[in-house]
């Protein structure tokens, strides 16, 4: 510990600690601008400045690390003067004209930093000169006269996403913030995570959806989990007069940090679906509106004859976007007692059942979490497209390439991690068994002097032959794996396809034969829930040949085609949804159901964490949630449902720690 005073107060902090983070420890105020907790120290501001004992000018707090017996002071005259100097030159440089501003009154931090210093007025004249503002993203939009050069987006498009689009060409006031070589940031490698439109300290980059609807006072936050994914991002979704106006990473948050993917912060506010807002039962042949009691009375009648009928019977299905109260209440009342035909999820991913059914056979979990992604100097993705699903465990590899992180990237379809990885693997042909006896046959190649193993080599020319891959890059693949401190591999739906248990076992096989005490090994699931229905068993294959009536709990997703054409001829479909589609056009009984934001509940995510979604939004006045229609059609079959939710989400042994929050 480090012991030093600050504007009289004594503070201790560990060694290594910068005066502003010391400062903010005891409790005492410096403003900054381009400093933020989630950045690296950049001291490009200079609006933190200090005064420190035997220094002969004026310090950056943000960047000077404490000593010990330091004496500093942080509110004279001259740091006083030093700061109104610098937000002047700021305010001089580009033209912040406050009342065009979306963020203004409150939201943008410059002004704010302006006031903290009793400043009404420009003390010099800005340079009028209009700056281009470039509209061409489709969520936000970049005006160079709002940006005050601290290069925050630029550090956060680095640093956190890993994503390396944003820069500066030119210098000093001349600066300009650009994407790639110049090109708008519409048609650059942007891929829309937002994370520099949230870290952007004045309206130099606004998103469109929120421009305008309101002040951050205005608003009401809610600390809440993102239900896009199975990663669980937790986020604050903003609201004002019972309207969503945007979504905000949650800083402070252990897992994610802030980040969020373009599923999570943009596109849950620019979906545009029709609305279911009333029951509906079909009558002579088509749709008509109907009563709350009509609609389930006309769903009782028809598959109350089907109780325990286990051929030609109910098949009740359930997306994985559903709350755990949610799936444990159908398992409940459909599976316990209904003894319904079928009762499972709509989602063929098989990474949570496959992962599941392990599990269930070691007695244990197996995965890691996904912390083990944010400290790695060797990753081996293996059939898991994190460009495109599960971006943010993408964002935690490919922000540590660039301090020697190697990425290596395996699998048979397309995939747009790919051209991130330092070493690629192709696979031609084969299977993913295939694939890890390679790896494992190269492993032993790479060994043999050790293990004296005679048939490796013919091993690793026969698996080569299978997998298509190249002897050099399964070699190549087992160097980087066997020098790593601290290896991990990634999988996802791509390699355990086709409900391939056995290749997951190799792999496990293979992870403890790397380094010293072997890879740890995360698997990244389907959708939001995919974890708790594997616990809950609700994973079985679906086959609409083999039943009478469908009851579809749907939430708020569009069904995908091969769902609706499965369904096609079945005798009688029920579907609660939130959204008008093909589906819901052909089914006999529709019930509006709430969407995402309208909804209380929990979800399990790929990392064990068991985290609540919390209500955002009031839902439309005739339109239900899925517990308390679960509860009514429950109370007319006669189910008496328990709703112990958490017990039977920990009845069975999970791939993963389950842990609270």
């Amino acid at each position: 510990m480090v012991k030093l005073n600050i504007d009289g107060k004594t503070v201790k902090v560990l060694e290594g600690t910068t005066v502003l983070k010391a400062a903010e420890q005891a409790g005492i105020y410096i403003p900054t601008l381009c400093a933020h907790p989630q950045l690296t120290p950049y001291g490009g501001c200079r609006l933190c400045m200090v005064e420190v004992e035997g220094a002969g000018t004026l310090q950056p707090s943000c960047t000077l690390p404490v000593t010990e017996g330091m004496q500093i002071k942080t509110n004279t005259k001259k740091i006083l003067d030093a700061r109104k100097f610098v937000l002047t030159l700021i305010f001089s440089e580009r033209n912040h004209f406050c009342m065009y501003c979306q963020v203004t009154d409150g939201d943008c931090e410059l002004q704010n930093a302006a006031y903290d210093e009793s400043m009404t007025h420009w003390p010099l004249q800005p340079n009028w000169q209009p700056y281009e503002v470039d509209a061409s993203h489709k969520f936000f939009v970049l005006d160079h006269n709002r940006c005050i050069l601290c290069r925050r987006c630029v550090r956060a498009c680095n640093e956190l996403v890993g994503n390396f689009t944003l820069g500066f060409k030119e210098r000093g006031a001349n600066s300009f913030l650009v994407a790639d070589y110049g090109v708008p940031l519409g048609e650059s490698t942007c891929i829309s995570c937002g994370t520099c439109v949230q870290i952007c300290p004045t309206g130099a980059l606004i998103d469109r959806q929120s421009a305008y609807q309101g002040k951050e006072r205005e608003v009401d936050h809610h600390l809440s989990v993102c239900v896009d994914c199975s990663i669980g991002c937790q986020r604050d979704v903003l609201t004002r007069d019972n309207r969503l106006i945007r979504i905000e990473g949650d800083w402070d948050t252990p897992l994610n940090h802030g980040l969020l993917c373009e599923k999570g912060r943009f596109e849950p506010l620019a979906k545009e679906c029709n609305r279911i807002l009333t029951p509906l039962v079909r009558k002579d042949g088509s749709l008509k509106a109907a009563t709350w009691d009509e609609a389930i009375s006309a769903i009782i009648e028809k598959i109350k004859p089907l109780t325990g009928k286990k051929e030609k019977g109910l098949a009740v299905l359930a997306s994985s976007r559903l709350s755990t109260e949610s799936l444990a209440l159908i398992d409940e009342v459909f599976n316990q007692g209904f003894e319904a035909a079928i009762v499972t999820s709509i989602e063929e991913d098989q990474t949570s059942s496959v992962a599941a059914e392990i599990a269930k056979e070691l007695g244990k979990p197996f995965e890691s979490k996904l912390d083990v992604l944010k400290d790695t100097d060797i990753a081996l993705v293996l059939g898991a497209d994190l460009a495109t699903d599960h971006q943010v465990a993408g964002f935690f590899l490919k922000r540590q390439q660039a301090s020697g992180t190697k990425l290596i990237v395996a699998g048979t379809k397309e995939n747009r991690f790919i051209d991130k990885a330092n070493l690629k693997l192709q696979q031609t042909k084969g299977t993913s068994l295939d694939l890890i006896e390679s790896l494992t046959a190269a492993l032993v190649e790479l060994r043999k002097a050790k293990v004296e193993d005679l048939k490796a080599a013919d091993a690793l020319y026969s698996s080569s032959e299978k997998t298509g891959l190249a002897i050099d890059s399964l070699l190549k693949t087992a160097e980087y794996l066997s020098s790593a401190k601290k290896p991990v591999i990634v999988y996802g739906k791509g390699f355990v396809s086709n409900n391939n248990k056995v290749a997951l076992k190799a792999l496990l096989e293979f992870a403890a034969l790397i380094g010293k005490n072997g890879a740890p090994l995360v698997g990244v699931k389907g959708q939001a829930n995919s974890m708790a229905a594997a616990q809950l068993m609700l994973v079985k294959p679906f086959k609409a040949d083999s039943v009478q009536a469908v009851y579809l709990a749907l939430s708020d997703e569009i069904p995908t085609r091969k769902l609706t054409k499965d369904l096609e001829n079945v005798p009688f479909v029920a579907v609660h949804a939130a959204y008008s589609s093909q589906l819901t056009a052909n089914a006999d009984v529709v019930l509006p159901a709430v969407i995402w934001a309208e909804e209380e509940g929990h979800y399990l995510n790929s990392d064990g964490r068991l985290q609540k979604n919390v209500k955002a939004l009031e839902s439309p006045e005739n339109v239900s949630d899925t517990v308390t229609t679960l509860q009514k059609i429950a109370e007319l079959l006669n189910i008496k449902a328990k709703g112990d939710w958490k017990s039977q989400l920990l009845a069975r042994v999970s791939s993963v720690e389950i842990t609270q929050g």
